[in-house]
């Protein structure tokens, strides 16, 4: 049984892994803002309070946690506002990059202790931040603010390779949860299951790559 850290596991694909891990028999324990019903429902040991935009909420869970070792870290909280050039807000600019980009270095380094040799770390992205893939342009905020968080993953891979932690960005899918308000073309709990098998195939050989959660690698 390993033990699994999923952060953002309220609602959407971060409640689906939460339930499928559960599902197989691992211990998770779930870090969110504030618990729901459904997640409460599950096996996991959940731990509020924890509001990645701030260095207290990462160190709230850092002290949950206390010395114990994390398999498995899953980065997926994140905020989403569509924009164009003429409607972006730049303070919601600002708060994207603080939750999509920032807010992953926060839980690691907070974690730092708990990542021992064989762990692993998974920063859920999006490929709308991949500068290859961008054919259709909008959304500037969460597009600069993912571009960060993937830029963010391929860092930790190279800084923790070290201590033997394995880093990846991963792309879930274009996925019908609150976050996109319902549009998509996938269910969470598909994009869940997709998440976890690209954790579970995360090694020192596959560190430091952005991968899609059907299993193919995205281009930068």
């Amino acid at each position: 049984m390993a033990r699994w850290v999923i952060v953002g596991a309220s609602r959407g694909i971060g409640l689906e892994m939460v339930r499928q891990l559960c599902a197989r028999g691992e211990e998770v324990i779930a870090a969110v803002r504030k618990a729901t019903p459904a997640l409460e429902k599950t096996c996991a040991e959940v731990v509020e309070g924890v509001d990645v935009a701030t260095e207290e909420g990462a160190a709230r869970l850092a002290r949950a946690l206390g010395t114990r070792a994390v398999d498995a870290l899953v980065h997926n909280a994140g905020v989403l506002k569509s924009d164009t050039l003429a409607t972006l807000d730049f303070h919601e600019a600002l708060r994207h990059y603080d939750v999509n980009a920032l807010g992953p270095l926060r839980i690691v380094r907070a974690l730092l202790a708990n990542l021992r040799e064989g762990a692993k770390v998974g920063i859920v992205t999006s490929r709308v931040g991949s500068l290859s893939d961008n054919t259709s342009g909008g959304n500037y905020a969460y597009r600069m603010s993912k571009a960060a968080a993937n830029m963010a993953a391929k860092n930790l891979s190279i800084e923790l390779a070290e201590r033997g932690v394995a880093v990846a960005a991963l792309h879930p899918g274009y996925v019908r949860t609150d976050m996109t308000q319902g549009r998509g073309n996938i269910e969470a709990d598909v994009a869940a299951r997709g998440l976890i098998l690209r954790m579970d195939e995360l090694d020192m050989d596959r560190t430091g790559a952005f991968w899609h959660a059907e299993g193919w690698e995205i281009p930068w």
